[in-house]
């Protein structure tokens, strides 16, 4: 019965610790650039030795994230990291950008490539572009149901690949990989590992006719609960997922370590149940899985303890409304610690659900808000109450909540995960001091045992090593006891070992010198170590064949290209001038136009133009059309006409369909080697990120083989959800095809006062759009001399009258920028997003 490895984050050194002593299997982490959490301490190139030091000697491995968007000049030094890094000793790489997963497969073969959720995975198209690409890891979209993850698990073994998802942890609202909301509205980008967490602000909902707040259970429409799956870890190891993954890299040394123990005792236990429950006529299959062991409610309160927005099992379980979000609180919540029963003074008795102890940091919430306590004394009366003083004013009532525990603060000691071992000295007359120590395979019995490793599986049930010194000699003065042997050998302070049995073989009236047993121990452990580490040394990085390039394209004219969500824009825009129009797939079905963002049935009366270009969403789950509607994505897509994808998987399947292929923005191509496989894949454009600057699209434009697209005008789209923003309102059925909210257009209001627009579409997923406009049509000459081909202007929130105006903008920007080189004037009101100023 094959393990299932549990992967626990480590934002810095002490983390670390903290996991592998809690019973990691593996552990993910990063280095000072190219994660998606460069906020964490993170590693350099010497500590992430010292780190896979660490670890491989306890037989846990270690996964190093270079999961960001890689710019194209970044590049090379990401590939050179992952080269350095996999010399330290990483066993895998968790890897975002397509090219450079594809380039690590390539040029350090020895390595694994993880494919990280970033990567949007939620197909097995997508499985199977990415086992192309050389990944023998994918970690799985967070909003697939416990039977997505099944099908997708089993489909992928099949191909040889594993998959990974997350069971504990902070979750995005947005699929990750697709938000721009920290970029546009901070300038700090999700892709590139800087979040500013917009999504944990508050905000209030509105509907644009009666432009007043919708009633909702709180203000942080953003923000969902914490995922936690500790009562459901028998159903992920049914549906056949390879690894559990904490999320965390930003968490305390307590949070980690109580959470990974959590997990570890809930696994063992199902391990030593099914364990039990085999047998020849009772398969893993077949096992009584509902009385699975999971975990008990002292654990859960651990969980809780450790840090808490609430807990839900989300999308995993199906659940995708209200229930999955944390509409009151974005941040730690904790554990309930009882209610304030009386209050005198700064006197605060409290009637406690759990034990309180000095040192714990409680939270009193009041009706004016929340005050923050550290217990620096309390006193326990007869009846249970506890007193302690607190300055603050607080009223009867207020509830309290322990957000950090005391007795779980983590204390980082040599020997919490001590290596045991066994010592055997023989110190015989006439013959060499021996010392042999030995241990077990810390790779044995572990998780995925070391299937992809054969050096690793090659080592021994048991390791030892046997160093020998001088000559045992009789004692001139006074012989060496028994006890005495013992006391100096076992001095194992400074490795990373502890002895669990020390044996002596002593003749009679030896004469030693303690420091001779001192090094000749010393000299034993040294090299027990490296037959442990043997396995990771001599790593060598063989001189891959040169990439060979196509050559670049010839920089030429630039079509107007326009994004229309209804035929009567459709038709606005082919009348201003647009050469190309493409038409999101879910918006060719009766009844899904979107005009200004409100559906509107009105606008469908004429049909869309012809040779309109598909094109498809960012998220379409296998199965969507059964689920939702009976609506099949693909039926617009025909042979040798031309598409736009948003993901890999549909690259895959336009590809197998025989379409032409663009490559949309949300699939971010941002560097040479992307450019290089979208022109091995076919693709006749590319529609760049927007997060890209003008120097960095200049920087592609002079090596890019395919032609290059980037929208100038238009309302960014910041996110897309699995949640339906529109279900605070109050109770869904989730029919979305007859919704009557989805006839009102809505936008989130946030404290500033600017306004997001809301657009939610027949499969019930809501896309965010920024508050402010984004118009580049001034630096049409610049963008034409840097290598783009085509101009989009997006008009999914726009009416025909303004459709007409912005299309008839993005026209002459563009004659006169070919035919005079000069340029129009720039909008009011509008942003450049980051064409001039990048991202963080």
């Amino acid at each position: 019965m094959k393990r299932i490895e549990l992967l626990a984050p480590a934002g810095n050194m002490t983390c670390l610790h903290a996991a592998v002593s809690a019973g990691a299997d593996a552990v993910y982490l990063g280095a000072s650039s190219f994660n998606a959490r460069r906020s964490a301490d993170n590693f350099t190139i010497e500590t992430l030795q010292e780190a896979c030091t660490y670890a491989h000697l306890r037989g846990v491995r270690v996964y190093l994230t270079v999961n960001t968007v890689i710019l194209p000049s970044e590049i090379w030094d990401a590939l050179e990291l992952a080269r350095q890094a996999y010399r330290a000793g990483v066993d895998a790489f968790i890897v975002q950008d397509c090219g450079l997963a594809q380039e690590i497969a390539r040029t350090i073969p020895g390595a694994r490539v993880h494919i990280s959720t970033q990567m949007n995975t939620h197909t097995k198209d997508g499985i199977v572009a990415e086992a192309a690409l050389g990944a023998k890891r994918v970690t799985l979209a967070r909003e697939l149901s416990l039977a997505e993850v099944a099908d997708l698990s089993h489909f992928a073994a099949d191909l040889g690949i594993e998959t990974e998802c997350f069971a504990h942890g902070a979750l995005c609202v947005c699929y990750s990989g697709q938000c721009f909301m920290s970029s546009m509205v901070g300038g700090r980008s999700a892709n590139r590992g800087m979040c500013a967490q917009a999504c944990r602000l508050p905000y209030e909902l509105r509907n644009k006719a009666l432009r007043k707040p919708l009633e909702a259970p709180g203000e942080h429409l953003l923000s969902p609960k914490d995922l936690c799956t500790a009562e459901i870890i028998p159903e992920l190891i049914h549906a056949g997922v390879s690894s559990l993954k904490i999320e965390g890299r930003m968490k305390s040394p307590e949070y980690v370590s109580c959470v990974t123990r959590v997990y570890r005792a809930v696994l063992d236990r199902f391990y030593t149940w099914a364990h039990v429950q085999l047998d020849d006529d009772v398969s893993f299959e077949d096992l009584d899985w509902r009385n699975a062991p999971r975990a008990t409610e002292e654990e859960l309160q651990q969980l809780s303890d450790a840090f808490s927005r609430g807990f839900t099992t989300a999308y995993l379980e199906g659940q995708r409304g209200n229930e999955i979000m944390g509409y009151g609180r974005p941040n730690n919540r904790g554990s309930f610690a009882g209610r304030v029963v009386k209050v005198k003074g700064s006197r605060v008795e409290i009637d406690p659900a759990l034990s309180l102890v000095e040192g714990d940091v409680i939270e009193f919430w009041t009706n004016k808000g929340h005050v923050i306590h550290q217990v620096s004394e309390l006193k326990t009366l007869p009846d249970g109450h506890v007193v302690m003083q607190v300055e603050k004013p607080l009223g009867q009532g207020d509830r309290v909540f322990r957000v950090r525990s005391a007795e779980a603060a983590f204390h980082d000691s040599a020997s919490d995960s001590r290596i045991p071992i066994q010592i055997r000295a023989k110190l015989a007359l006439g013959e060499p001091l021996s010392i042999e120590v030995s241990t077990s395979n810390p790779w044995r019995g572990g998780a995925l045992e070391a299937d992809d490793a054969p050096a690793v599986a090659a080592l021994p049930d048991v390791v030892s090593v046997n160093v020998e010194g001088d000559m045992v000699e009789p004692a001139r003065t006074k012989a060496v006891s028994r006890e005495e042997v013992v006391e100096h050998i076992d001095r194992l302070g400074s490795t990373p070992f502890i002895a669990s049995s020390v044996e002596v073989e002593l003749d009679e009236g030896v004469g030693i010198g303690f420091s001779a047993l001192h090094k000749l121990r010393a000299r034993a452990c040294e090299q027990l170590e490296k037959a442990l580490l043997a396995p990771f040394d001599h790593r060598s990085l063989e001189r891959a064949p040169s990439r060979v390039y196509a050559p670049r394209i010839r920089k030429g004219s630039c079509k107007v290209a326009v994004l229309a969500t209804n035929p009567a824009c459709a038709r606005a825009a082919k009348r201003a001038g647009a050469d190309l129009i493409y038409v999101p797939v879910l918006n060719y079905r009766r009844g899904e136009a979107i005009i200004a963002g409100q559906r509107s049935e009105t606008a469908e009366q004429a049909g869309y133009p012809k040779q309109c270009i598909p094109v498809m969403p960012v998220v379409s789950h296998d199965g969507d059309e059964q689920r939702r509607g009976g609506f099949d994505v693909w039926n617009r897509v025909k042979e040798d006409k031309p598409v736009m994808v948003q993901n890999l998987g549909q690259v895959i399947h336009a590809t197998e369909l025989g379409a032409a292929l663009e490559i949309g923005p949300f699939l971010p191509f941002t560097n040479r080697i992307d450019l290089q496989l979208a022109h091995d894949f076919g693709a006749d454009r590319v529609w760049l990120s927007p997060e890209l600057t003008l120097y960095q699209i200049e920087e592609l434009g002079e090596v890019s083989p395919v032609p290059l697209g980037l929208t100038i005008i238009g309302q960014t789209e910041l996110m897309v959800t699995e949640h339906c923003l529109l279900m605070s309102q109050g109770p869904c059925n989730e029919d979305c095809e007859h919704c009557a909210r989805r006839k009102s257009p809505h936008f989130l209001k946030d404290r500033k006062g600017y306004e997001l627009p809301v657009v939610t579409d027949a499969f019930g997923r809501s896309h965010l759009y920024n508050a402010v406009e984004f118009d580049v049509a001034h630096a049409a000459p610049d963008l034409i001399a840097a290598g783009i081909s085509a101009f989009m202007v997006d008009t999914t929130l726009m009416n025909v009258e303004q459709v007409t105006k912005k299309v008839a903008r993005a026209v002459r920007a563009r004659d006169i920028a070919l035919k005079s080189g000069d340029r129009v004037s720039r909008a009011d009101g509008t942003t450049t997003g980051h064409l001039f100023r990048g991202v963080s």
